[in-house]
C-alpha cells in the first residue's frame, strides 16, 4: 500500500482505504475517470481516488456522514461531489467508468439486490468497471454475523457473466469489527474487479 492509502488514516484517523480499491488502481492500473462510491461511509476510498486524480461522487444514506466528507474534501480541495443516497432505491443517476462498493452489500434488503447490481450495471461505461467486497455465507464458512444480505459461493460472479474478471477471490478475510475477546472478526468474503464489455 503506498503513502497515498494511509494519508487519510493518518492525517484524520479514519479507516484505511479498503485495500480492493488500492490495488484496483496501482495493481490493475485502472485510470483516472468518473467514479461513484456507494456506501461511502467516512470516504475513506472516495477520498483516495480522488487524491488520485478521479472525478468522484460518494453516496451514502447517511446525510451527516455526507456532509462531513463534503467539507473534509473541500477542506483538501479536492474533487468529490457527495450525495445522500439509498443503494435499495436502485436509482443511480449518470455514468461511471468505476463503480465501488466495499463492504456495504451485506447491509441492504437482500430481495433489492437484483435490482441493484442491474442498476449498477446499467450506469457503468462501456469498458467500466465495478468492484465489490461483501460477506458471504457458505457451507464451508457460514456467517456468523446478523447481516440482512451475504452472496453465496459464486454467486456475484454469476451476476456479473460476460463481463471481464479482472479479480475474483472469495476467502477468509478481517473485519474492523471485534469480537467478544478483542480479536478481529472472521468472515469469508468476495472481492470481484469486473470489466464491462467494451461494445
Amino acid at each position: 500500500m503506498t503513502q497515498k492509502s494511509h494519508y487519510f488514516a493518518e492525517k484524520y484517523g479514519m479507516i484505511p482505504t479498503h485495500s480492493a480499491v488500492v490495488e484496483a488502481v496501482e495493481q490493475f492500473g485502472i485510470a483516472p475517470c468518473r467514479a461513484l462510491d456507494l456506501g461511502c461511509g467516512q470516504g475513506r476510498n472516495a477520498l483516495y481516488l480522488a487524491l488520485n486524480g478521479f472525478d468522484v461522487t460518494a453516496a451514502d444514506y447517511n446525510p451527516g456522514g455526507v456532509q462531513q466528507l463534503a467539507q473534509l474534501a473541500a477542506h483538501e480541495n479536492l474533487p468529490v461531489q457527495t450525495q445522500v443516497y439509498d443503494m435499495n432505491q436502485a436509482a443511480i443517476e449518470g455514468e461511471y467508468g468505476l463503480m465501488v462498493a466495499t463492504v456495504v452489500f451485506m447491509f441492504l434488503q437482500r430481495d433489492r439486490v437484483p435490482a441493484i447490481i442491474a442498476d449498477m450495471q446499467a450506469h457503468t461505461e462501456a469498458g467500466g468497471c465495478n468492484l465489490i467486497v461483501s460477506a458471504m455465507d457458505t457451507a464451508d464458512f457460514p456467517c456468523h454475523m446478523p447481516f440482512s444480505f451475504t452472496f453465496k459461493e459464486n454467486e456475484l460472479r454469476d451476476y456479473y457473466a460476460g463481463w471481464e474478471m479482472l479479480d475474483y477471490r472469495e476467502e477468509i478475510g478481517s473485519m474492523h469489527a471485534r469480537d467478544a475477546a478483542g480479536n478481529p472478526v472472521q468472515l469469508k468474503f468476495v472481492t470481484m474487479l469486473a470489466k464491462k464489455p467494451a461494445a
